[in-house]
């Protein structure tokens, strides 16, 4: 359940052809389909300086995260992780790569996470953001990153910052069961 409350002629059931309950019309046969979330972000440098943003919102109120946030219809993925960095941080940055395509289907969520370098120094915290600031390496609050998919990220640019072309990185296995309940293959 996704904590929507459908109207009374809805119900779940598997559709005829379908091979799995879905939220049904009773009356017209119509089908509320509930797809996972596309989250976009980017790990944004500036002179090997990495910036994060200390949430100002829940989830995760007071911890540390790359800028990301929800896809919005009518934008691609790029478009969508750039405005995420505008929002949360006020800077603008080039993607260059997608670092990483997480699948975390615990939480109905699908994260394309980028690799950007920041056009300019100039940075500031936005409404969601208490403040920000940029980490040299060594300096990363890792046990106040708000998300494991932050870890992630930040661990993939590192293995990546070097390289020009590179598959984007997965769930480290590790992590899989975690996300999925399900062990990897």
């Amino acid at each position: 359940m996704t904590g929507y409350d459908p109207p009374t002629h809805f119900e779940r059931k598997v559709p005829i052809g379908d091979d799995r309950e879905r939220l049904t019309c009773n009356r017209c046969g119509w089908i509320h389909y509930e797809n996972p979330k596309v989250i976009v972000g980017v790990v944004a440098t500036w002179e090997e300086k990495i910036l994060l943003c200390r949430r100002a919102i829940e989830p995760r109120h007071g911890y540390w995260t790359i800028p990301a946030g929800f896809m919005e219809l009518r934008e691609t993925a790029e478009e969508g992780a750039q405005r995420e960095a505008w929002e949360e941080a006020q800077l603008q940055v080039e993607i260059n790569a997608l670092l990483g395509a997480y699948s975390i289907p615990r939480a109905g969520q699908m994260h394309l996470i980028y690799r950007g370098q920041m056009t300019s120094p100039e940075f500031g915290p936005g409404p969601e953001s208490l403040e920000v600031d940029l980490f040299d390496w060594d300096d990363i609050p890792w046990d106040e990153l708000a998300f494991l998919s932050n870890h992630w990220a930040l661990n993939h640019y590192n293995e990546s910052k070097h390289l020009e072309t590179f598959p984007p990185f997965t769930v480290p296995d590790e992590d899989v069961e975690t996300v999925s309940g399900r062990k990897p293959s």
